[in-house]
């Protein structure tokens, strides 16, 4: 088949966040099972400082009424794999991809449904006619809506899948701000009270819709996991899949793992402890190989459970207990942990910030990792957790329902927890705890049977590969 993926980021080129590891690792297993593949993204100024790339093209110009857009198409070829890139320095020639420091831009919604119509005008200019456009999140969901209404006749075998990593995150705007869709002969019936959610467009118009976790799909069937798009997610049943992500074992690998001080394997865990040690050490708290160490490296966000997670702080210092935390986000909890960490030095670490080797390590150097979330359509970090025999805690949602196993389980890989409450988090805590103190041996089976588990992007893609034969 032919595919084409159109993103608005890929690793190793440009990221802010989940949405660019699959934006790598998925293309790269489906060329690896034989698949034709590329890739259309925008070409953002950090491209453009790091790329001198060569136009393929001539300049390319989209009318819509009262409105004509020029663009370049750039390319490259990456990993066998071709890139094309839309370069329209008035929409994508900013510092930041989506927003301004903490602020998402203004003209968002018009910047990314030119994007949408400049793929599939990408795609004629270059007389590619894919049986698949791949699309990912709101960035391309009016791909899909555009695609249906194309009168050229050029995609008249093409289906689009559309993929959702996260439905909290929907492109809503106002229609008056978009010139591009305003004017649109078949808009208006996307349009509530003044505003499209261009996500919700996405779902209606899509051959196939899908998102990154087998829970997260059935949460979106329900009124309170759906974020707003229930019913419209319920009309699609038929054609709704959640296919679990994968992880990229060749960058986390305890093994081979370039920001650790020492490699160990689940054959020979005992090198873990320099790794717990030197944590401890960059994290400015007392090296105790004895003391259990809780590790969270994450966005700080609500999603990400802090509002189960502040409240219960003071009672977990009272357990012989170490925690780091390492993270950016919101000001309100980056203030609330660092007072907690200077009250509380010789237990509990803040780093404000984000950098790979400290990712690593945590990951690494804990005994446990923690992910509360609210809500979380796959996650990733518990999947690197158990790579690395860093046991996860975490609550019953989405993704991380999909790859932990409770204790209580003979095939426990974890610690999992239902309700969204301080009060249910706090128990599970206490229960990890326990099993570390009370059962060393036990534990460091769990341990073992983490790092055994694997979640590959090649089973992803043949699972990818199959719903693009069904579509077709």
């Amino acid at each position: 088949m032919n595919i084409v993926f159109a993103i608005s980021e890929v690793e190793e080129l440009v990221k802010t966040g989940g949405l660019a590891d699959v934006g790598k690792a998925l293309p790269l297993a489906l060329h690896a099972l034989g698949e034709s593949v590329s890739i259309v993204m925008p070409y953002y100024k950090v491209l453009a400082d790091q790329f001198d790339l060569a136009c393929v093209t001539e300049k390319q110009t989209l009318f819509t009424e009262g409105q004509v857009y020029q663009f370049d198409i750039r390319y490259m070829q990456w990993h066998d794999i071709p890139v094309y890139f839309v370069d329209s320095p008035e929409h994508f020639m900013r510092d930041g991809l989506y927003s301004n420091a903490y602020d998402a831009y203004d003209d968002n919604g018009e910047r990314f449904s030119f994007f949408s119509g400049a793929v599939l005008q990408t795609l004629q200019a270059i007389d590619k006619k894919p049986d698949i456009i791949h699309c990912h999140d709101w960035h391309t969901a009016m791909l899909p809506f555009l695609l249906a209404h194309d009168k050229s006749g050029f995609y008249a075998n093409t289906k689009t899948v559309f993929t959702i990593h996260n439905a909290a995150f929907q492109g809503v705007h106002r229609l008056d701000e978009i010139p591009f869709l305003r004017h649109h002969p078949n808009i208006l019936a996307q349009v509530h009270g003044g505003y499209i959610n261009m996500l919700q467009s996405g779902i209606e118009f899509a051959s196939k819709v899908t998102t990154v976790s087998p829970n997260y799909a059935r949460e979106l069937l329900t009124d309170l996991g759906s974020h707003g798009l229930h019913e419209r997610l319920v009309s699609r049943t038929n054609d709704l899949s959640g296919i679990l992500n994968g992880c990229d074992y060749t960058q986390w690998n305890p093994q081979t793992d370039k920001y650790l001080p020492e490699h160990y394997s689940a054959e020979n865990l005992h090198p873990k402890s320099t790794c717990k040690r030197v944590l401890q050490e960059k994290s400015n708290l007392p090296q105790q190989p004895s003391v259990p160490l809780i590790g969270m490296v994450c966005r700080l966000t609500e999603q990400k459970g802090f509002g189960y997670i502040l409240p219960i702080l003071d009672e977990l210092v009272k357990h012989n207990l170490q925690m780091v935390i390492v993270g950016t986000g919101d000001p309100k909890v980056c203030m609330d942990l660092g007072e907690f960490a200077q009250q509380h030095p010789t237990q509990f670490a803040f780093i404000n910030g984000f950098s790979s080797e400290h990712a690593h390590l945590v990951e690494a150097g804990a005994d446990f990792f923690l992910m509360p979330s609210q809500f979380e359509p796959c996650g990733l970090n518990q999947m690197y957790s158990l790579a690395y025999g860093t046991v996860p805690i975490v609550r019953s949602v989405g993704g991380l329902k999909d790859t932990v196993v409770d204790h209580s389980h003979t095939d426990g890989t974890g610690f999992v927890f239902d309700d969204p409450t301080p009060c249910a988090l706090l128990s599970c805590i206490r229960r990890a705890l326990l099993a570390f103190y009370e059962d060393p041996a036990a534990f460091r089976a769990m341990q073992i049977r983490g790092m055994n588990t694997r979640f590959t992007w090649e089973s992803a893609a043949q699972s990818y590969q199959a719903l693009y034969k069904s579509a077709v």
